[in-house]
């Protein structure tokens, strides 16, 4: 489960940073698919992003959840 993060005093939900940082993982992601032309192939580009964007979500809380004492360390 993941808990409130303290950033700076201030207590965040995990899932709100667990998704800023799947998006700032996507960004450079879908510029190089654009630059790749890879959505040519791709039928609905709004749905294939977020899509993409699901599954960095998971993957981001799954390492999160795995490395949690590490980050816990890091923002105390």
């Amino acid at each position: 489960m993941i808990d409130d993060i303290n950033l700076f005093g201030v207590f965040v939900n995990g899932a709100l940073v667990t998704a800023a940082l799947a998006l700032l993982v996507q960004m450079p992601i879908r510029r190089a698919l654009m630059a790749a032309r890879v959505y040519r192939f791709v039928w609905h580009s709004g749905l294939f992003d977020i899509a993409l964007f699901v599954v960095l979500w998971g993957a981001v809380g799954v390492l999160i959840s795995s490395s949690s004492a590490i980050l816990g360390v890091l923002l105390a």
